[in-house]
């Protein structure tokens, strides 16, 4: 099992989200997050002062997928939300050595 973190733009989540469920992937967590890569942000300018917006907002979607399913979503995510211009986003992978449906006391597989 694998947990697929995508730091997003915010209007491209519906469609991300449309995609994933569109492939079979259901359950997701959405986080409004602040934060900036390589791009360091961007200047603006408010009644004449300059000045720098250091954390742009973005949304981090969460999804736990099968072993067999970490490809196709992958693949998915970065189709459906890349624009081509910076600041597109990231996506990141990790194991999960457990995971416990609190309900049923299901494990594993079966409780994603």
């Amino acid at each position: 099992m694998k947990k697929i973190e995508a730091v997003l733009r915010h209007y491209k989540l519906e469609d991300v989200k449309n995609a994933l469920t569109q492939i079979g992937i259901q359950g997701m967590t959405v986080t409004e997050v602040r934060g900036f890569g390589r791009q360091r942000g961007h200047k603006e300018t408010y009644r004449g002062a300059e000045y720098t917006v250091d954390f742009l907002p973005k949304v981090k979607l969460e999804v736990v997928v099968s072993d067999t399913e970490v490809a196709k979503a992958i693949e998915t995510i970065t189709n459906v939300a890349r624009t081509g211009q910076i600041g597109d986003g990231k996506i990141f992978v990790t194991s999960l050595a457990e995971v416990v449906r609190i309900r049923t006391g299901e494990t594993g597989p079966e409780a994603i």
